[in-house]
């Protein structure tokens, strides 16, 4: 592994590397499908399977394929990723493939993942690269679930609507409806309303990093407590 452990790759993409409010790749999917929180995990889902397969892949033939056609086969791999999640999704999430409709097959050109097999996964072995994967995706996913639970909330009213779309029949029990009679808020289900909830995270996260930072340096500067050793010398009298 590249000078990282599993616990840094796990803080770079669940927080320090964030590709969704770090890195700001792959806006186009997470301000366009994030209305709910159904699409959200549907769309999260599928871009964490294509990320581990295609990470996995790419380290795989990192030392078999040349620099003039690494990207091709990068790209190659990707959109092989991302049919055979379309297919399982055709077979059994079909209304939900057909809401997610052209951004599932968008995912080939996501840049969090382009960038994670040219940057990470064609340097390191397999199981890194894997892990590395699986800590995007997660990363990138919490936060489409997490803008599409706030623009849900704020839009409907409502949580956890039309579940049956991925979970089945047994599902559709989950809606909570927080608001009785609300009156809904058509400015978070548009576009619009993506741009600024995703706003309001980056501008949460940065004000958490910086409030984490001046602690740390708060503690770097306090002098250290406790007994002291002192050297006496000279007659007492």
């Amino acid at each position: 592994m590249a000078d990282m452990s599993y616990r840094e790759l796990s803080l770079n993409g669940l927080w320090k590397n964030n590709p969704a409010i770090v890195q700001l790749l792959g806006l186009c999917p997470l301000l366009a499908v994030t209305s709910s929180v159904v699409n959200a995990i549907g769309l999260a889902l599928a871009t964490t399977l294509v990320l581990v397969a295609s990470n996995t892949a790419v380290s795989l033939i990192r030392n078999v394929v040349s620099d003039a056609i690494r990207l091709p086969a990068f790209v190659m791999i990707i959109a092989s990723a991302v049919t055979c999640i379309e297919l399982l999704m055709q077979a059994f999430a079909f209304e939900l493939y057909q809401i997610l409709g052209i951004f599932l097959p968008l995912i080939t050109t996501n840049c969090v993942i382009l960038g994670r097999a040219d940057g990470f996964a064609c340097k390191n072995s397999p199981l890194p690269a894997a892990y590395d994967g699986l800590m995007m995706g997660l990363g990138f996913g919490a936060v489409l679930v997490v803008l599409g639970a706030l623009r849900e909330l704020f839009g409907t009213g409502a949580l956890f609507a039309n579940m049956q779309l991925l979970f089945g029949s047994a599902a559709e029990s989950w809606k909570i409806v927080l608001v009785d009679d609300y009156q809904n808020f058509l400015l978070a289900i548009l576009p619009p309303g993506a741009f600024i909830f995703t706003g309001l995270l980056i501008a949460l996260k940065n004000i958490i990093d910086t409030r984490m930072e001046a602690r740390r340096a708060a503690q770097r500067e306090r002098p250290a407590t406790g007994s002291k050793r002192v050297r006496v010398t000279g007659t007492i009298s």
